[in-house]
Order: C-alpha cells, then sequence, then structure tokens
C-alpha cells in the first residue's frame, strides 16, 4: 500500500495589492520563532485580509498524493499554480492552512532556483545537493551525469551570474533530475531553453516515471507533455482546485476554460510575464486580402498585426505568433528571427507595430488558437496563450475533392503517388 506523502488542508494564501511579500532570512526566521506567543498571535490576526486591497491566489486546497504519484498541476495563466508550487516548495507560507511533506524535496520552480549566483556551477551543484539531505560522495557519484547531461562543462567554473537563463535551466534541471529526491516539483521554467533541451528534459523524465518510486508534480501548457507524463491532474481555477481527475479528463476540463477567455480584449487576456509588469501585448489584428478576418480558407494567405506597448527592455529582441489546435498542441510559429531573421529594439516610447505575413498557411480544416511571445534572447518577456481564434475552412487546396481532419493531421503538403 503506497504512503501519503504530500497532504494539503486548507491551504489559501493572500497577497495585498501593491504590496512586496517579504521573505525573511535566516537570522528573522530565527528572531520569529523566538516572538512571544501574544506577539505571534497578534500579527497572525491582523485582518488585513478583509480588506479590499487583498487578492486571494489560493483558497481552501485540500488534496493527498500518494508516493510514485505523477500529477499534472494544469490551469490558465494566474490560476493560481505557481502559487500553489511555491507553497509546498516552502518558498512562501501560506495565509491559511498546512501542508505535511515526507521526504527530500527538489523544485524548479523559477529560472536558477536554489542557486548562489557568486558560487561557481561545481559548487552550487553541491550545494543544492547538501540542501537536499545528500553526502558529499552520493553527490560526487551523480557529479559526471549531472555535468554530461547539463551541457555546461566548459563553464562549470565559472560563477552562475554570469550564464544565461539557458545555461541556468540546462543545470538547474539537471541537477534536480540526479540528485534523487523524493519529491520532484517542476513548473513551466522548461520553456526558457531550446526545443532540444525541453525534449531532453521531458524524455529525462521520461525515465524517472518508468523507474517508478519518485513522487512528481509537473505544470505545463503543453497538454501533450502532461498526457504522456501524468496518471492524473488537478486543475486549478480562480485559486481553486479540482478533485483528482484522469489525466483525460483534466486536459478536457482545461480546454473548456481556456477556450472561454478568447473573447476577451487582448489588454485584459492572463499572460504569462517574467516579471510584473504593464501589458506588452494589446492588440491583435488578422486579415487577408479582402480585409480583417479570422475565418480563412486552408492554405490561404492570413497577415499578424501586433501592437506593442510598454516595453522599455534594452536588449535584441524578437517576436513570435503561434498556432495551437484544440488539444493544445503547437502546429505552427512564426519567429520573427527564426524565420525573417529580424530583431528589435524598443523605442523611446514603449511602443511598436509588427506584422507577419503568412503567404500559404497549409493547416487541415478547424480551429486553431494565436498565442503571442516576445523575447529577449531566451528569455522570455511576455505570452499570451490565447489571444484569439483562427478558424479555417475547407478548401480543395490539394485538387481532389478530400482533406484529412485534425485527428489525421495537422499540416497539408503536397507529394505524389505512382505505382
Amino acid at each position: 500500500m503506497s504512503k501519503t506523502v504530500i497532504t494539503s488542508r486548507g491551504i489559501s494564501k493572500a497577497y495585498r495589492l501593491g504590496v512586496r511579500e517579504k521573505h525573511q532570512d535566516l537570522r528573522e526566521t530565527v528572531m520569529s520563532a523566538l516572538r512571544t506567543p501574544m506577539q505571534r498571535l497578534r500579527k497572525h490576526n491582523e485582518d488585513w485580509t478583509d480588506g479590499e486591497d487583498t487578492f486571494w491566489a489560493l483558497r481552501d486546497v485540500n488534496f493527498d498524493i500518494q508516493q510514485g504519484d505523477v500529477v499534472g498541476i494544469i490551469g490558465r495563466n494566474g490560476a493560481g499554480k505557481s502559487t500553489l508550487l511555491k507553497i509546498l516548495s516552502r518558498i512562501t507560507e501560506p495565509t491559511e492552512g498546512e501542508v505535511r511533506m515526507k521526504g527530500r524535496v527538489s523544485s524548479l520552480l523559477e529560472v536558477g532556483t536554489g542557486f548562489h549566483p557568486e558560487l561557481t556551477g561545481r559548487e552550487n551543484i553541491f550545494l543544492n545537493g547538501a540542501i537536499l539531505g545528500m553526502k558529499r560522495a552520493e553527490i560526487k557519484s551523480k557529479f559526471d551525469q549531472i555535468v554530461e547531461f547539463s551541457e555546461v562543462g566548459k563553464f562549470l567554473d565559472t560563477p552562475v551570474k554570469r550564464y544565461s537563463s539557458g545555461m541556468y535551466v540546462r543545470l538547474a534541471f539537471s541537477v534536480a533530475a540526479h540528485l534523487d529526491p523524493e519529491i520532484m516539483i517542476v513548473d513551466e521554467v522548461l520553456a526558457v531553453g531550446d526545443a532540444a533541451f525541453q525534449k531532453k528534459c521531458l524524455g529525462k523524465m521520461g525515465d524517472v516515471v518508468q523507474q517508478g518510486g519518485r513522487t512528481i508534480l509537473f505544470v505545463s501548457h503543453s497538454m501533450d507533455a502532461v498526457a504522456s507524463l501524468c496518471t492524473s491532474c488537478f486543475v486549478v481555477n480562480g485559486g481553486q482546485i479540482s478533485d483528482r481527475l484522469s489525466t483525460e479528463d483534466g486536459i478536457k476540463q482545461y480546454l473548456g476554460l481556456v477556450g472561454d477567455v478568447v473573447d476577451v480584449p487582448l489588454a485584459q487576456k492572463p499572460r504569462t510575464q517574467h516579471k510584473p509588469r504593464d501589458p506588452i501585448f494589446t492588440g491583435l489584428k488578422m486579415y487577408n486580402d479582402d480585409g480583417p478576418t479570422n475565418i480563412i480558407s486552408c492554405g490561404e494567405g492570413i497577415t499578424f498585426e501586433v501592437e506593442i506597448e510598454n516595453l522599455d527592455d534594452p536588449g535584441e529582441l524578437t517576436c513570435a505568433v503561434a498556432l495551437f489546435n484544440t488539444k493544445n498542441q503547437r502546429v505552427a510559429v512564426f519567429h520573427s528571427q527564426y524565420n525573417s531573421g529580424m530583431t528589435f529594439r524598443a523605442t523611446p516610447d514603449g511602443k511598436k507595430r509588427l506584422i507577419c505575413t503568412v503567404p500559404s498557411l497549409p493547416l487541415t480544416p478547424g480551429t486553431y488558437y494565436v498565442e503571442l511571445v516576445v523575447a529577449d534572447g531566451f528569455q522570455m518577456l511576455e505570452r499570451v496563450d490565447r489571444a484569439d481564434r483562427l478558424e479555417l475552412m475547407f478548401a480543395d487546396v490539394l485538387g481532389h475533392g478530400k482533406l484529412p481532419s485534425q485527428r489525421q493531421a495537422a499540416i497539408l503538403l503536397p507529394c505524389k503517388w505512382k505505382m
């Protein structure tokens, strides 16, 4: 009989809008523990959580997770997923309720989580292992595997503050995956890495799952990854969590939720940002030769006009438009640098209008969703998952009156057969 390794009872988390949450260092934590009971009680009973400036990121979350479970935690941007994982990782404390965990926990929530910027990559590997409670001999036995997987061997004795975001992620994931924690918590941080490394990470997680015994909590917007790795799901919506669902039912519920936000004005839509800021993407228009439209025929061309504001980042910036099908699978991406060799810089007023013209869209008929991403190198600045909806209607593009469905294929490619 499997044992329960994570128990959540009545977890709630409130934030005061406009107030940065204070994180304590070790000295402050010790001093806090030594406060008189009356002082601690008075602090606990502060009634700021009833004010109009209070935002509840989580409310009354209850669940149990057994050893060896591989659980997907899915939901729209801003639903409360990352807040929940930060509480489970002891990065932040709940406002109400408690969490009990049994076993060593390794968390990969943000680029460089758990790394000391002044230490080298080599030193941070040993530091992370020590934090997990591993002996130096245990860490050394895994050291070569960690370095080989991370592909940062040449920079191993360089302080990690000089690493790019991609290098941070490669080393952080490699440490988390190879140091054998009983509980592994992984957020969308893998999206920072390149596509080849993302595939490599998912393959490694698949190997870990097959070995059994490791408990994994996995947050992703890729339903393919969730479906292939997870045995069950929780859907987070508006700070509340669903009952445990099968992976298939959880994905269906999630897709129903994200479909609800398509008709909201772009500036008001949920988005993922590297750091809190005013919305960058504020406008999106789609049109063809006949004018504005979000309905085109298979094989027809389409133009995306993107409006950007509040952009003051100093680097070489890129923008991408991606299309997802109703299963949340990315089927096409149009990237300013990869497709056209174009980067751009912010202007003094922070505004840009970018135009992406696709001469032909050879996708199968059906509904697709538009994703917008602006980035500085590998660092994503902002992503809007479902900025708009695009409908592709049947057209006889192959010349014989038939087309495959979305269940059979995503892309229409011409070919010739003969016998």
